[in-house]
Formats: C-alpha cells, structure tokens, sequence
C-alpha cells in the first residue's frame, strides 16, 4: 500500500505556473504508474498525465498537452507536475494517484483570468 500526499496548489492569475508534487510513502513507489486527475466544481473528475514506473513514457489530455508536464524522481518518492500558460478552466481539485488505485487527498488549484 502507498499513501500519497500533493502540494503546491494556489491561486495564480491566467498565463502563470505552479508546480505540483506529490510525495509517496512506501519503498515501492517505482513500481507503481503514477498519474494526475483533476475535478472541477460540478465536474466528473478526468485524467490529466501519466508517467511510466522509469519515467521514460508519459501521456496527457489534450487540454493541457503543451503546457503541463509530468515527471518522478523514484530516488525522492515524489511525482510532479509543472503547469505553465494556466487558463482558468484549469482550476480544479488535482489529485496523484498509483496505479489508479490509490489516491491523495487532493490539491486545489485557482486560475484567476
């Protein structure tokens, strides 16, 4: 099992970044894929990127593909996720999760236009 704890979240006007972490317990964090969801108020929530346990393949949602980028560091435990050219319908509820299966508590991101 892995617990998962995500930071970084804030207000930022449109056209700024904020970089995510999201910091695992455990000793087994690069065995897990680990992956980025949003939920916006009224919204179901949806996927935002994905890495690979190496990190050397990643994915992402079309939304944000060119602008948000996911990375690991196995040696810190800790996934990341830098968002650049934010847009107010980003704003959302971000959520790590491992394998899809265990999640973090969430952090919330608030893009002002």
């Amino acid at each position: 099992q892995v617990q998962l704890v995500e930071s970084g979240g804030g207000l930022v006007q449109a056209g700024g970044s904020l970089r995510l972490s999201c910091a695992a317990s455990g000793r087994t964090f690069s065995s897990y894929v680990m992956a980025w969801f949003r939920q916006a108020p009224g919204k179901e929530r949806e996927f935002v990127a994905q890495i690979s346990r190496s990190g050397g393949s990643t994915s992402y949602a079309n939304s944000v593909k060119g602008r948000f980028t996911i990375s690991r560091s196995n040696a810190k435990n800790t996934v990341y996720l830098q968002m650049n050219s934010l847009k107010p319908e980003d704003t959302a509820v971000y959520y790590c999760c491992a394998d899809r299966n265990y999640w973090g508590q969430g952090t919330q991101v608030t893009v002002s236009s």
